[in-house]
């Protein structure tokens, strides 16, 4: 819808400049030179943009894409200095930008189609700009040789052939983009998609009212500029996406470098404290066992915070469950029944409640009822998502006894999912958790 929006207003707009002149231009050197100028910076800009994006990525697309980018800048580099002396152009001056335009508008079109795949050597991207550069002097130099056989610009049909390529080729680089943005998460791809729709409907302009004099502004200038424009925000949003990345990769850092701490401090000492305690023969055994029975649930607090810390953000619910739950079974020599959905979806916070619960309620489980089967399930039903923890312990009254911190805990964590927490259990007959959201 905004899309389309835009596309209504820059064609209102094209109009409204088309009246103004019966030639559908209006005579404004100093304007011209300023929109060769912004779309100059702005190709440019985007072009040191993608320059970063392929030194990460390493792909044909991004570097074809780099490569188009840098020679449409040049044109209007170079076409802006040359309308900045207020002189005659000339021949040369008027064939050559429409020339690099059409390799650049190539190369574009080439980016779009190209699959996402990473070229082979990752050493030559230093030099990613030399096949443009040295393409670009070879168009200089045939244009600069040929300069007084060249046809005059504005007095023949012969610059609707640069404006007939680039159209082309910014109409198949539309569709291409937009088709890969549907089926990637890439920020620039989607931008660039409309971007280069614009800059075909702006050739198509220049094709039904092709321009007769010089430093005129015509509705097909300010459609070109209104693509440029599109491309300014897809650099913003390049930009942003970038810095995103960048902090999403010091927190990934952190928690490994925090993660490799943990190990060789925290659980390091731990197992040496157990394994010192264990040794001891005293009278006191009861004291002993309460030792090392917090010990041991220090050490699986730890080893659950490491596995937290070096936990991919996008792991599914079902499979942390399966191997957090897992983990313990094997600990503790209890048979494991699992019934996951693994179609469930939940956000980081959320899935580290769920585990978290899970893991306290099989904890529970072992060290208070004297288990040997502990069944997960993980499922939805018509209230929503859930999630049940049964045993067939020994159970407990849980209106007769004290509620432990655990069970707060639970709770606690359950009902800021935002969900529901219920607690089922009853002497020899095991107990039941179940969390609802």
């Amino acid at each position: 819808m905004a899309l389309a929006l835009l596309v209504v207003v820059l064609a209102a707009a094209a109009v409204a400049v088309g009246r103004w002149e019966r030639e559908f231009g209006y005579q404004s050197a100093a304007a011209y030179l300023v929109l060769e100028t912004v779309d100059a910076c702005v190709s440019l800009l985007l072009a040191y943009l993608v320059y970063g994006r392929f030194r990460r990525t390493n792909t044909w697309q991004d570097l074809l894409l780099l490569q188009g980018l840098v020679v449409l800048g040049t044109a209007n580099a170079l076409l802006s200095v040359t309308l900045a002396k207020n002189e005659p152009i000339g021949a040369f001056g008027n064939w050559l930008p429409p020339g690099l335009r059409i390799v650049g508008t190539l190369l574009i079109a080439a980016s779009a189609l190209v699959p996402d795949r990473q070229a082979r050597r990752r050493g030559w991207r230093h030099w990613a700009l030399a096949p443009v550069i040295a393409v670009m002097l070879v168009i200089s130099v045939i244009l600069y040789w040929r300069k007084d056989s060249l046809p005059e610009f504005s007095t023949t049909n012969a610059p609707l052939v640069p404006q007939l390529v680039t159209f082309t080729c910014f109409a198949v680089a539309a569709v291409g983009f937009t088709m890969q943005a549907r089926s990637r998460d890439d920020v620039l791809l989607r931008w660039l998609g409309p971007a280069c729709a614009v800059g075909a409907f702006a050739r198509l302009n220049y094709l039904i009212f092709p321009p007769s004099r010089e430093n005129w502004l015509y509705s097909g200038s300010v459609l070109r500029t209104a693509s440029y424009l599109l491309l300014l925000i897809a650099a913003g949003r390049e930009i942003s996406r970038h810095w995103a990345l960048q902090a999403e990769a010091a927190v990934v850092e952190d928690r490994r470098r925090l993660a490799r701490e943990m190990h060789d401090g925290v659980l390091q000492e731990l197992g040496y404290i157990r394994s010192e305690i264990s040794a001891f023969t005293v009278a006191d055994r009861q004291r002993v066992e309460r030792i090392l029975g917090a010990s041991d649930r220090a050490l699986d607090e730890a080893r659950q915070m490491l596995e937290a810390l070096g936990r991919s953000d996008d792991e599914p619910l079902g499979l942390v469950l399966h191997r957090a739950i897992d983990q313990l079974a094997q600990r503790y020599g209890v048979t494991l029944d699992l019934e996951l959905d693994e179609s469930i979806v939940v956000d980081r916070a959320q899935r580290h409640s769920l585990v978290r619960i899970a893991r306290e309620a099989v904890l529970n489980a072992v060290r208070h009822g004297k288990v040997d089967r502990v069944r997960v399930e993980l499922g939805r039903d018509y209230e929503g998502s859930r999630l049940r923890i049964s045993d067939n312990g020994a159970g407990f009254d849980p209106g007769g006894s004290r509620t432990g911190f655990g069970l707060i805990s639970m709770r606690e964590r359950a009902e800021a999912l935002p969900g529901i927490f219920e607690l089922t259990s009853r002497p020899d007959e095991g107990t039941t958790v179940v969390v609802r959201w």
